[in-house]
């Protein structure tokens, strides 16, 4: 059983040594890592997730970012130890984040990634929102947290002003 809490400074290069396990050397030189360079996560929304012994299961961070002029949260990465994978732990992660996310009153979610997977939670293609290069346009995904939210966004992705 895994506890999700709120991920803390302390956390910081355990949740690292995770997302080096889980992702191919080379990580940070993915484009949505210049969104991040100059910002921090948002910890209200920034989980990991613990078993009984205190063990790292998984990990999910959220950054500010902008799309065109809206303010938008970027997710990822998220990240499930192997030996933990299978459970359902990234789908309670990113669940209890987005809902939390909404509660705190933030209007959408973009991330990079697989649509097969990220579909069940709600998220679909984006069209008109730009990553930088070199990411796959199919590959970018959103998730309104309030009715509408991506109706009429659209633009570059940048840092959080």
């Amino acid at each position: 059983m895994f506890t999700l809490n709120p991920e803390t400074e302390q956390d910081w290069w355990e949740v690292e040594a995770l997302y080096d396990l889980c992702f191919a050397p080379g990580r940070e030189a993915l484009s949505s890592y210049r969104l991040r360079d100059a910002a921090e996560p948002v910890r209200a929304l920034s989980r990991v997730a613990r078993d009984d012994q205190g063990i790292l299961g998984g990990a999910i961070r959220y950054w500010p970012v902008q799309v065109g002029d809206a303010k938008s949260l970027l997710l990822g990465p998220i990240a499930v130890h192997p030996t933990a994978q299978g459970e359902g732990l990234g789908g309670a992660l990113i669940r209890d984040s987005v809902d939390q996310a909404r509660n705190d009153g933030w209007e959408r979610v973009l991330l990079v990634g697989d649509a097969p997977y990220y579909q069940r939670f709600g998220f679909q293609p984006l069209s008109g929102v730009l990553m930088p290069p070199p990411t796959n346009p199919a590959r970018v995904l959103g998730l309104a947290l309030q009715p509408g939210a991506w109706d009429v966004v659209q633009g570059p992705v940048t840092p959080a002003s």
